[in-house]
């Protein structure tokens, strides 16, 4: 499947730019722009890599001494009844287990640096399970996919951005941001769960669930009290919690006459390894992506949605939202930057303005996840993975859209 995406995501853009330069208002330089387009975002590649490659080595350093204190494990042996259910593949206890409780819990914080590194460790685990190197697994789909629209309580980097353009109240998003994102997860998990044939109906998914709504009822009524100091308080808890748990780590590990220091080098240097696995598969996304963007594809998709809906008599003020839903599956920098121009052109608290942030924050950016998780482990063959995805995105951008409208219409 990633042979057909990636090379018609190159030849649509291509063509795009041909006859835009050709028959189009376009001008004389129109294709040296779309391969300048392609330059940059091999070179884009590399500097995240490089960026990355610090936290990478962090954080991997922090879960080799959660390891060795024996954390991963316990962590692991509490959520076995639940991981037996939708990865019956993974054995009982598995490091990978643990691993994955970390990544999810720091995507909920809307911790980007931290979850990264964690979930590219876990999918390392995973593959350690693998018959079929090179093929992605049930339980690596069903992780990529939970990874790309994880439950995101805190969007705390779309609150700051609110708040640099000036919106009355930079928070107003909080509740539409967690309907739309927990619209996501459950629409991506299910699907994985219709591919593998996972049956839901069991004791440890129905208490999860539970414990997942009564974790959102929770911090909804928190909202309610915290009003417009939300995302202050937001922002110290997440980055508390994280500065707690590494300080209470090292303490526990020293306790545990573990050699902390020695444990995060080696951890630190297997960081480094991943880091340099991933940049082959980033390239090959990232200017697969410019290619579209530059070749005018995404704009003309825009126009013809826009008549279609004015032809039908409805209000189009959402339209100027969607350049968004339609870049984030594919870049999440390059619909950052969308949502930035949405705000400047249509105003921060204007309803496009709002159904963008709600956007933003709703899903991880599947194509460039599987491209990192995936190429983290040399997975050529993805399965499921990117419909699932596609139909995580695709749920989530249509809740932020009606849950948009509700709130801000």
């Amino acid at each position: 499947m990633m042979n057909h995406i990636w090379a018609g995501m190159i030849i649509l853009g291509i063509m795009g730019g041909l006859t835009a330069a050709f028959f189009g208002n376009a001008s004389g330089n129109a294709l040296g722009d779309l391969l300048q387009e392609f330059l940059k975002a091999a070179g884009s590649a590399t500097d995240i890599v490089i960026g990355l490659a610090g936290m990478m080595c962090f954080w991997l350093g922090i879960s080799r001494i959660m390891d060795a204190a024996g954390l991963t494990a316990k962590m692991a042996a509490l959520l076995t009844p639940l991981f037996r259910v939708i990865m019956p593949e993974v054995p009982a206890g598995h490091p990978a287990i643990g691993s994955i409780t970390m990544n999810m819990a720091a995507n909920m914080l809307g911790l980007d640096n931290a979850a990264t590194p964690l979930g590219l460790r876990a999918m390392k685990e995973l593959e350690t399970l693998n018959p079929r190197h090179g093929v992605a697994s049930n339980p690596e789909i069903m992780f990529l996919v939970i990874n790309t629209s994880s439950v995101t309580i805190f969007p705390i980097s779309v609150f700051l951005y609110r708040s640099k353009f000036g919106a009355a109240d930079p928070v107003d998003i909080f509740l539409p941001v967690l309907l739309a994102t927990s619209c996501s997860t459950l629409a991506g998990f299910l699907a994985v769960a219709a591919f593998q044939r996972i049956n839901l109906l069991r004791l440890p998914v129905l208490l999860a669930f539970g414990g997942l709504l009564g974790l959102v009822a929770g911090v909804f009524v928190w909202s309610l009290y915290a009003g417009a100091a939300m995302a202050s308080q937001a922002s110290l808890a997440a980055n508390g919690a994280v500065l707690l748990f590494i300080c209470g780590l090292l303490v526990f590990g020293l306790l545990k006459r573990v050699k902390v220091y020695e444990e995060f080098i080696n951890g630190a240097r297997e960081g480094f390894r991943v880091c340099i696995d991933i940049l082959p598969y980033l390239v090959a996304m990232l200017t697969a992506v410019a290619f579209l963007r530059a070749g005018g594809v995404l704009s003309l998709l825009l126009s013809g949605i826009r008549e279609i809906v004015e032809k039908a008599g409805l209000s189009a003020d959402f339209v100027d939202a969607l350049p968004v839903a339609f870049m984030h599956p594919f870049s999440g920098s390059a619909s950052r930057a969308l949502m930035l121009d949405v705000f400047g052109t249509s105003g921060v608290d204007s309803l496009a303005g709002h159904i963008a942030a709600v956007m933003q924050g709703s899903t991880e950016t599947t194509f460039y996840v599987l491209a990192v998780y995936f190429g983290s482990v040399g997975i050529v063959r993805v399965r499921h993975a990117v419909t699932c995805g596609l139909i995580a995105d695709f749920a989530a951008m249509t809740a932020a859209i009606v849950i948009g409208t509700m709130f801000f219409g």
